[in-house]
C-alpha cells in the first residue's frame, strides 16, 4: 500500500489492517459543525484513494473470504474480478520483489501468483531453508516476507504450493533426493513419495497458515498440485487418492479457510486432474473461446477463472531462436477471458530468471525427446527479465482498465521508474585453474560397483548430488584402435578426456544430438587411441535439467552413467573414482591453485577475472557470445549456463549481486574461453 495515503493503522481480532479513510472521515465527522465542510472534502478527496484492503476489508472485519459461487467471485462478500499477475519470488533478486510487486499492482492488478519450489525449501531431506540456510539460493526463499510485501503493497495473493510446480523448473521443483528410492513413483499415493511430501507441507504450511486473507493475511486461493490432468498417459487413471491426500494435508494445517482450486487446460484434460467441490480453473492461451465454455459446461454455477494464461513462451537451448508471442494476439485474448467475465493469471507477468542449476526441460515423444531450458526465464512477458516495461505491459494496463469494475473507485500507484542497466567496461581474464587442479578440490569416492549415478552417491549429508557435474575415472590399458561405448544413454550430455587430452568435439548442429555424447545417443562409441600402455580415461557427464512436464517423471530424471555399464574395447569397467562437481558457490570461491592466465587451456577449465567499480552497482548483461558452454559465477552465485549455439547469449546480472569495489567474475568453460568478460546494457535473447 502506498505510505502516502492518509490512512489509519490499528489492531483487531483478524490482524492487523489500514482502516480506510473514508471510514475515518465518517468517525471524525462527529466533530463541530465547522469543520464538517472541510472533512466533507476531504472525504471525497480520500474516497480517490482507496486501496484494494480499503474497499474489501472497509471496517477491518473479514466476514467470508474467497468464495466461488454463480457467476462471480466475492470476497468478504463483494464481488471481485480477480486481475493477478505471476511472479516467482525464487526467480526474482529479493531486493527486487518491492519493485515488481510495485509494477504489477501499477498495472491495476489486485493480485500476485507464486509458486513454491520444494527443492529449494527443502535441499536435503529434513533440511529446510526458508531464507537461514546460508546456501547459494537461501537469499530467495523467505516466503513469508514475500507474501507478507505483497500485502504491503496492496495485492492478494494466490498460493500454489505443489508439491509439483512444472514452471520449467528443475524437476517440476521436486528434490533430486526422491530418486534415491528405486521404487520411486513421484504425484501418487506411493508411500514413498506421500510421506516426505507430507512432512515437507507440514513445515512449510505452518509458516504460511496466519497470513490467509481471513486471519489479516493476503493469500486468498490455494492450489491443490499443478496441472495433474496433464501427468500420466491418456490410458491411465488419475490417482485421485493422491489429490485427496493433498487436499487433507492442505486442510489439517488450517487451509481450508482459503478457496482450493486445481488448474488444468480444459481442452486437453477435461477434468481428469479435478476434485469434486474443487473449483477448477483454466490454463491456455489458444483456443480461449472453447476453453473457457468447457469449462463453464463442467462447473455451471461457479465462476470463471483463467489461472495461466500464458502471456508468451520459454526457450529450449539448440533452438533458432527465441520464442516471442504477438503483442496483437495477447491483447486479444486477455480482451477475450476478461469479456467473458472471467478472472485471470497472466503467466508469467515477469518470467525472471532460473539461476543456477535450476532450469528443467521437456521430453518429447518425437526426435530428440530430450529438450533442456535456458537459465533465462524471460518468457516474452509483460515485464522483461530485468522487470523492464514492455509493449504487453501497456496493452494490459489499457486491457484491464476497461473491464476492472472498480477502476476509478480504487487508487492506481505511480509506475515506478526503469532500473538503470549498465554497460560496464570489458574484463580481461586475470588467472585460470586447469582441471586436474580443481577436481582434487572436488568430493570424490571410489567404486568398484560400476557409474553409479549422480543422485546415488554418498555425498550430501546421504542425499546424494543434485546439480552439476559428474566426473567418472578409470585406469585401462589403450592400443591405437581401442575404443569407449556407453550401454544405453548419457545423462544428459558428456566429455571424455584420455590423459587429460579432450577426445570429444563440442556441440555442432542439431544432428550431433543422436551422437556420442550427447542424450539422444544409444549405446554410441568413441575412438580413444593409445599406446598399448594404462591410461587414464575420463568421462564428465552435466545434469541439463531434469523433466518439469508431461508424462510419468521417471525417464531423463537420475542423472549421469547409469543406464548401462561402460565398455573399452568391450569389456566392463566396474573400478570408478567418481567426483562430484556440485559447483556450490562456497566451493567455488574457496578454490585455490590459480595460476596467471597464459592463455586458453584445451581442457575444461576455471577462468578468473575481476571487475572493479566506483560506484553503486547497476544491473548489467554479461555477454558469452564469444565463449562456448559453462556456467558463471559472479562473487561466488551461479548466474546460469550458457552456450555458444543459443538462443540466448547474455546472462542478466542484477545489481544486488554487485558491489562497490572488487568483483570476482569467473567462468567455468568446458571447451574454449572467450577473450574477455564482455557486459551489455540490454541482452542478446536470440
Amino acid at each position: 500500500m502506498r505510505d502516502c495515503r492518509c490512512d489509519v493503522i490499528y489492531n483487531n481480532p483478524q490482524g492487523m489492517y489500514k482502516k480506510s479513510a473514508l471510514e475515518f472521515t465518517r468517525t471524525v465527522a462527529m466533530a463541530p459543525y465547522i469543520g464538517s465542510f472541510l472533512f466533507a472534502l476531504l472525504s471525497i478527496h480520500l474516497c480517490n484513494s482507496l486501496s484494494y484492503y480499503d474497499y474489501f476489508v472497509p471496517d477491518g472485519v473479514v466476514n467470508t473470504g474467497l468464495v466461488a459461487e454463480g457467476d462471480d467471485f466475492t470476497l468478504n462478500d463483494k464481488e471481485i474480478l480477480i486481475l493477478s499477475g505471476a511472479l516467482h519470488y525464487f526467480r526474482v533478486h529479493p531486493s527486487h520483489w518491492r519493485d515488481t510487486l510495485k509494477k504489477i499492482r501499477a498495472a491495476g492488478m489486485n493480485a500476485v501468483e507464486t509458486y513454491v519450489p520444494w527443492n529449494l525449501h527443502e535441499p536435503r531431506q529434513n533440511v529446510y531453508d526458508f531464507g537461514d540456510l546460508g546456501e547459494d539460493m537461501s537469499a530467495f526463499l523467505d516466503v513469508r516476507s514475500f507474501i507478507q510485501m505483497a500485502q504491503e503493497e496492496d495485492l492478494f495473493v494466490i498460493l500454489r504450493p505443489g508439491p509439483y510446480i512444472c514452471a520449467e523448473w528443475e524437476f517440476g521443483g521436486m528434490p533430486s533426493w526422491l530418486l534415491r528410492d528405486p521404487n520411486m513413483e513421484v504425484r501418487t499415493s506411493y508411500e514413498g513419495f506421500k510421506t516426505p511430501l507430507e512432512v515437507y507441507f507440514n513445515n512449510l504450511l505452518p509458516r504460511l497458515v496466519d497470513l490467509q486473507f481471513t486471519r489479516g493475511g493476503p493469500i486468498i486461493a490455494v492450489q491443490i498440485e499443478n496441472e495433474y490432468g496433464n501427468f500420466g498417459y491418456p490410458d491411465v487413471p488419475h490417482d485421485k487418492e493422491y489429490l485427496e491426500a493433498i487436499k487433507d494435508i492442505l486442510t489439517a494445517n488450517g487451509f481450508s479457510e482459503s478457496l482450493y482450486f486445481t488448474s488444468d487446460t480444459p481442452l486437453l484434460a477435461g477434468d481428469s486432474g479435478a476434485l469434486p467441490g474443487v473449483l477448477m480453473t483454466a490454463n491456455f492461451n489458444t483456443y480461449g473461446e472453447e476453453n473457457l465454455s468447457l469449462l463453464k459446461e463442467m462447473q455451471p454455477d461457479r465462476p470463471l477463472m483463467v489461472m495461466e494464461f500464458w502471456t508468451g513462451w520459454f526457450d529450449h537451448w539448440l533452438a533458432p531462436f527465441h520464442v516471442r508471442t504477438p503483442v496483437k494476439g495477447f491483447g486479444e485474448m486477455l480482451e477475450l477471458i476478461l469479456s467473458h467475465n472471467s478472472s485471470v493469471n497472466m503467466y508469467m507477468f515477469i518470467g525472471g530468471t532460473s539461476f543456477g542449476f535450476m532450469a528443467g526441460a521437456n521430453t518429447l515423444d518425437i526426435w530428440p525427446h530430450y529438450t533442456p531450458q535456458t537459465s533465462t526465464y524471460d518468457y516474452d512477458a509483460p515485464l522483461s527479465e530485468a522487470g523492464d516495461y514492455t509493449e504487453k505491459y501497456i496493452l494490459a494496463k489499457d486491457i484491464m482498465a476497461r473491464y476492472n469494475p472498480l477502476e476509478g473507485v480504487v487508487d492506481h500507484p505511480e509506475q515506478p521508474p526503469q532500473r538503470v542497466k549498465a554497460s560496464y567496461p570489458e574484463v580481461a581474464i586475470s588467472e585460470s585453474l586447469d582441471f586436474a587442479t580443481l577436481l582434487s578440490q572436488q568430493n570424490s569416492v571410489e567404486t568398484d560397483e560400476g557409474t553409479l549415478s549422480m543422485e546415488l552417491l554418498p555425498f550430501n549429508e546421504g542425499n546424494g548430488q543434485s546439480y552439476g557435474y559428474v566426473v567418472y575415472t578409470a585406469h585401462a590399458t589403450l592400443t591405437p584402435n581401442s575404443s569407449l561405448q556407453i550401454i544405453n544413454h548419457v545423462r544428459d550430455m558428456a566429455q571424455v578426456l584420455v590423459d587429460g587430452v579432450v577426445m570429444t568435439k563440442p556441440y555442432g548442429g542439431l544432428l550431433d544430438v543422436s551422437s556420442f555424447g550427447f542424450w539422444n545417443g544409444q549405446n554410441k562409441s568413441l575412438a580413444i587411441p593409445g599406446q598399448d600402455e594404462v591410461a587414464e580415461v575420463m568421462i564428465m557427464v552435466e545434469n541439463l535439467g531434469r523433466v518439469n512436464f508431461g508424462r510419468p517423471h521417471k525417464y531423463h530424471q537420475q542423472k549421469g552413467l547409469w543406464e548401462g555399464p561402460v565398455l573399452i574395447d568391450g569389456i566392463q569397467v566396474d573400478q570408478w573414482i567418481i567426483h562430484s562437481m556440485e559447483l556450490k558457490g562456497s566451493q567455488v570461491t574457496n578454490l585455490t591453485g590459480w595460476i596467471p592466465f597464459a592463455g586458453p587451456l584445451e581442457t575444461p577449465a576455471m577462468y578468473r577475472g575481476v571487475l572493479h567499480l566506483d560506484g553503486p552497482p547497476q544491473d548489467t548483461f554479461l555477454d558469452m557470445s564469444g565463449w562456448n558452454k559453462g556456467v558463471v559465477f559472479v562473487n561466488g552465485f551461479n548466474l546460469g549456463r550458457y552456450w555458444v549455439v543459443g538462443p540466448p547469449k547474455t546472462l542478466y546480472l542484477p545489481a544486488p549481486f554487485l558491489r562497490e569495489g572488487n568483483n570476482q567474475i569467473i567462468a567455468f568453460e568446458q571447451y574454449a574461453p572467450g577473450p574477455a568478460f564482455v557486459f551489455r546494457d540490454t541482452p542478446i535473447l536470440g
